[in-house]
């Protein structure tokens, strides 16, 4: 099998949902229905105007939000989801050291109004190669990964895929 390309988004979706990763990578799109996701998109477009380097390919590979100086930046709603925020930007930021591009991470949070600075070590290093294998290894698998209900499923734009066999309590 030819090696597919793993992104920033790829690890970040592995980390939220292995099930929401391998639909999205199986051409799944739900994306495009989604208010939340209609959000984002806006946030992107409307945050940090002064900006003039935003949403950059690098090597047909990954693409960040934005370069300011010695950072890259990604823009997000809110900080929900943490740790899937920082992997995702780890991951550019290996991405970049590849490229022997050394830069520092900023992750900013518009509804919180913060911003988290973030800087790649070896460990760091490690852990991005880890999830790079794993997230390989859920996009291969046969069948979707098996439905785990957790509490941000409802504002995922999957939720319906997921859950259209089940009857809300709130309907019943």
């Amino acid at each position: 099998m030819q090696e597919q390309t793993i992104g920033g988004v790829d690890l970040q979706y592995y980390i939220v949902c292995k099930r929401k990763l391998w639909l999205y990578r199986k051409g799944i799109g739900m994306e495009d229905e989604s208010d939340r996701v209609m959000q984002g998109k806006v946030l992107h477009e409307t945050a940090y105007p002064r900006l003039t380097d935003r949403e950059i390919l690098i090597d047909d590979a990954f693409k960040i939000d934005a370069i300011e100086g010695e950072y890259i930046r990604e823009v997000k709603l809110s900080s929900k989801m943490t740790k899937a925020d920082r992997m995702q930007m780890l991951y550019y930021l290996y991405q970049l050291s590849l490229r022997d591009v050394h830069k520092k991470g900023l992750i900013s949070y518009t509804k919180e109004r913060t911003t988290e600075e973030i800087e790649l070590t070896q460990k760091d290093e490690q852990e991005v190669r880890s999830l790079i294998a794993a997230v390989h290894e859920t996009i291969v698998l046969q069948k979707p990964p098996a439905v785990k209900k957790v509490p941000y499923c409802k504002s995922c734009a999957y939720y319906g895929f997921c859950f259209s066999m089940e009857v809300d309590e709130d309907d019943a």
